[in-house]
Order: C-alpha cells, then structure tokens, then sequence
C-alpha cells in the first residue's frame, strides 16, 4: 500500500526496504513463505519500473534449528565467537561446553544465536556466499545490516523482554565476572551495570583466540561492513550499497548509516540534524534518520515538516515500527502528499549538484552535508548553529522544527544569498531573518560565487538520469563557479578506473562557460543541457550569443533580477559558451 500511494501521488520514488518481518522467523537468509510468499516476485515487479530494494540482514544466526545452512556451514568452518576456555561456558541448558565453545546469545530469532567473527580469516567467503545464494532466492539491490554492535537481548538478565513470559525455564546469556566485563574503570556511555549488557561477553574470543572481544568489540559493525559490500557487488555484479547501524572511522568507505531507532516526534527531528553534521565530520557522509520517526504514532504535521527536512538528509528514507500508523506520505492526505512531492522533485532536481559533493568527498575528504561554521568560522554566530546545515558550500537549508510554526528563524552569514524559489537576493546579512515557511514550504538559499548542476526531476533515478541538464548560478563580485561529476550510478570504482564525466562551470558578467576536464562521450551521448537560471542579473539583456533563437528562449525578471535561459539545447559532452549584451 505505501508503495502504491506513493506511486500514485507522483512522489520520486528509489528504494524499497524490507525489514525483519519479512524473514521466516526472523531468521537471515530466508522469507516469510506465509506472509511474503510473493515478496520475490514483487522486488521484480519494482526493478521493472526502475526501482531499486535493499533487504536487511542481522549478525545473530540460530543454533539450534535442523537443515540452516547458515548456521551449519559456518559451524564447519568453526567461524562464530567463542569462549575462551570451557571452564567459564555458563551451565545452562543451552550451553554445551563438551561439544562447543561457540558463545550463545538472543536476539531476534526463537532460539540461541551464535554471531559470525568477521575477524576469522575464513568468515569473509561465508559471508559473501551465503549472500550470493540468497540473492537467487530474491534479486534484491543493496543490504542494510542492523543489531551489529553486536546487540544481545536480556544479557545478565533474568528473561529478555522478548522471550516468552510463559515459556520457562527462561534463558539469556550470562557473563561470568571478570576483569573484560568488570573492569576497574566503566565508560559513562554503557547502559547497563556491565559492559556486556545489551551485547555478548567481553571476555569472548576471535580470530582463533589471538582477538579478545574486549579488544575489538566497537569494530564489529566495521568488520561486517566490508564482506558485506563484497557480497552485495558479487551478487548484483553491480556497484550496491550497505547501510549499517555500527561504524567506526572508515566506515564511510564502505556504508552509509541511518541514526537508529528515533521517536515520532519533535525533539528527535531536531537532535536528527546534529547527527548528520557529525557524521560527516567522522568521514561517513551518506546518513540519515527515520523520517518521520520509527517508535510511536507520528501526525500530519510532523511528517510534513520530517518529509521537507528529510529531503536533505543524504540518505533519506522514511521508515517506522511494526505496530505503528502508516506514515508514507500518502497516508495522510492529499496536502501532505503534494509537499512531499514538491520538496521530493528539488531533491531530484539536485541530485547532479549532490553527485558531485559526493565525488569531492570520496577524492578530497570534505564533508556533503555541513555546519555553517565550516564555511564562516571567524563568525562567532555560526558556532553554535544546529537548526541550519549546507550542502557543500552553496546550499543553506533552513527547515520548520517546531510545532505549529509557520515561521523560521535563520542566520545569514556576510555574503550574497539567494532565494531558490525566486531568485530574489536577501539584501541584508549577518544578522538572523525570520522567514515565511508555510506547512508545505522549507526556505532554501543559494549562496553567492555557487553554480549548481540540475537535472530535471522525474519518478526515480533511472528516468531522472536521462533527462536534460541545468545550471543555477548565483554570482558573487560578478563571478561564480562549480562542477558537474558524472558516471553511470551502478559500475564499481569509476573513479579509479576514470571511467566518468567532469565538467567546470565558469560565470562572469555576461558569460557563461562549460569546461569539459574528463570526456566520455559514450556516457553523455544525446544528454544536453536545457535550462540557465542566473540571480542578480541587473539589467536585462539585449542579445544572447551561443544558443540556436536566443530571443525565443529567455526571459528576464526585472524585479527578482533572474535571467532564465530554457531549452539552451547544448550538447553536455563538448565544452560550450553562452555571451550576452547590454
């Protein structure tokens, strides 16, 4: 249904999800044969309309079913935590220490769990082969991979919340007392009395016992990652992607990352903006949160205003529990559906401006999404600005965070700043505005010195992709620049393997130029560049040079000082120059 409304209200639509419920039992590697019975049909069903979908898969494996291959294989190839000696297995009745030292745990399926040591050297081939065979069961595009810190249910406890209360003896793990587990000094962050509790023992072993669990228990979600992505690129013969909820420094070369289980309300919306400054600062660019929120009821407000701010999350999917309102922007009506839609298309419209952020980041290390104190850090103002963030160093986006608001109060460092909707410049600087944000508005400014690629917006990326190119361009000192970065959104290591496009863009009063740094005229055969919006032009211009009929095919707006050029028609694999008089 969410699909489906989606789709019908003409909302850019990319990806699927499929969550845990759709496993048999919960278990990795497997579908729901009742209630999913067509799930593989229908990930087809989405492909053939140029949609993409991405299943999730936990670490916890259950031990103690008959004929689970994923279990009985990585048995065979001894590669699952362990404890260090049988002396300290817990004598329970699940625990064997005759017959294993695998470390038993709880999590989601009906059973003890074991937990793959991506540190053993055989783990990585497990791992991706299980993955290969499970994409001929479903053709899925991408893995997203949770509960791999690794999380463990109800640890020293007496009864996990999500063991049956009538089903006794009851059973968690315990951990027995030790230095790993007790140490002298315990980080301020852990939840629990223990360090072990909410996850597996400390004590625990990897690697053939040369690794103690203690040792390398924050980079668990990080050694999942990587075989994770191997498998996803061997199954799909295609570029994929992983999302995990563990990360560690370097994660971002191989993942993006959601900000995990949010409430539906306005205070997660908010900190969601914190956590995606920080992330890009720790070198994890693609992050987002649950749009709209995952735990409790959300409203028509809040995910109107979470469907505007969500836009710009560079990873941006709205996703909610099990148990709760349907939340897909359609559920709520017509209005919320249409701004969604709208705020969705200059998403889509951006997508070359974000591409390229992208690209500088994966050569550079720069950050996509920013604080403004990153690119004014002598202005005091900005230091403690968290309502507001950039894309690069040219978007400024300025989202409704509160309840019942149709304001916006928002910070304007000394510069030029434009309107994206109008063009109008905003005349005075440094100091904060309050903004007009209607229900269905979030203010977005351009900043000066910017051009900005566009591509018009369409259904999904597959459609979007072919069509016709733009150019926003918002001068400073009468002059202004960017860059287009280009492939073709599937193939691996493009970069390295220079197999993309590059182009610069150059303003200065009355002219226009494209450079291009890379060709590849295979990738941009018959892909052309259509419409020029260029802010703070002051006089309308009386001739245009470089494009075929230029009287036909501008217009000037003398009182928001745009000049919109349309259906330019130039080539987008050779360079160009657009002139023009006074």
């Amino acid at each position: 249904m969410a699909v489906e409304r989606t789709i019908n209200a003409k909302i850019p639509l990319d990806v699927g999800y499929a969550d845990i419920d759709a496993m048999d039992e919960r278990k990795d590697f497997t579908i729901d044969p009742v209630n999913f019975s067509g799930l593989s049909a229908y990930v087809k069903e989405l492909q053939g309309m140029g949609l993409r979908f991405i299943i999730i898969l936990d670490p916890a494996l259950i031990s103690n079913e008959t004929g689970y291959t994923p279990y009985d294989s990585g048995k065979n190839s001894d590669i699952f935590i362990k404890w260090p000696n049988a002396s300290i297995i817990p004598n329970d009745m699940f625990h064997r220490p005759a017959e294993t030292l695998d470390m038993l745990g709880y999590v989601w399926p009906k059973g003890p769990v074991v937990f793959p040591d991506f540190f053993h050297p055989d783990t990585s081939a497990y791992w991706k082969e299980l993955i290969i065979e499970h994409h001929g069961r479903i053709s899925f595009d991408g893995i997203w991979i949770d509960m791999n810190e690794p999380a463990n249910f109800g640890t020293n406890e007496k009864r996990s919340f999500n063991w049956p209360e009538k089903d006794e003896p009851y059973w968690t793990l315990k951990c027995p007392t030790n230095n790993f587990d007790d140490p002298p000094y315990k980080p301020r962050s852990i939840y629990g009395p223990r360090l072990s509790d909410k996850t597996i023992c400390m004590v625990g072993v990897q690697n053939n016992g040369s690794l103690r669990h203690y040792d390398v228990h924050s980079l668990y979600g990080w050694s999942q990652t990587m075989p994770t992505l191997e498998g996803a690129r061997a199954a799909t013969n295609q570029r994929s992607m992983v999302i995990t909820r563990s990360t560690y420094p370097s994660s971002g070369k191989y993942a993006g990352h959601w900000l995990g289980d949010n409430d539906s309300s306005w205070k997660s919306m908010r900190e969601s903006i914190i956590g995606i400054l920080e992330f890009n600062m720790f070198g994890i660019p693609y992050i987002g949160a649950d749009i709209c929120g995952y735990f409790g009821d959300t409203t028509p407000e809040l995910c109107q205003r979470w469907m505007q701010l969500g836009a710009f999350y560079t990873f941006s999917r709205n996703h909610n529990g099990l148990g709760y309102r349907e939340q897909d922007p359609g559920a709520f009506g017509k209005a919320v559906a249409e701004s969604s839609r709208r705020v969705l298309e200059i998403r889509y419209t951006l997508l070359p401006y974000l591409y390229t952020l992208f690209y500088q980041a994966h050569v550079t290390g720069s950050t996509v999404i920013r604080p403004l104190l990153h690119e004014f850090p002598r202005d005091s103002r900005t230091w403690t600005i968290d309502r507001q963030f950039m894309w690069g160093s040219s978007l400024l986006i300025s989202p409704v965070l509160e309840e019942g608001k149709a304001t916006v109060d928002a910070y304007f460092p000394n510069d030029r700043w434009f309107d994206y909707y109008t063009g109008d410049e905003l005349l005075r600087t440094g100091q904060t505005h309050r903004l007009d944000a209607p229900l269905d508005h979030i203010p977005l400014h351009v900043r000066g010195g910017s051009i900005m690629p566009t591509q018009e917006s369409a259904s999904n990326t597959k459609h979007s992709r072919t069509k016709s190119f733009g150019l926003i361009i918002a001068p400073r000192n009468g002059t202004a620049v960017g860059q287009l970065f280009w492939d073709d959104g599937q193939s691996t290591d493009t970069v390295e393997n220079n197999d993309f496009f590059l182009a610069q863009f150059a303003y200065t009063t009355g002219n226009i130029t494209m450079t291009v740094v890379r060709p590849n005229p295979a990738m941009m055969f018959n892909l052309k560049l259509s419409t020029i919006r260029v802010f703070g032009v002051p006089v309308e211009p009386a001739s245009l040079i470089g494009i075929a009929s230029p009287a036909d095919k501008y217009m000037y707006n003398s009182q928001t000082q745009e000049l919109y050029i349309m259906e330019a028609n130039l080539p987008m694999d050779s360079n160009f120059e657009i002139t023009w008089t006074y």
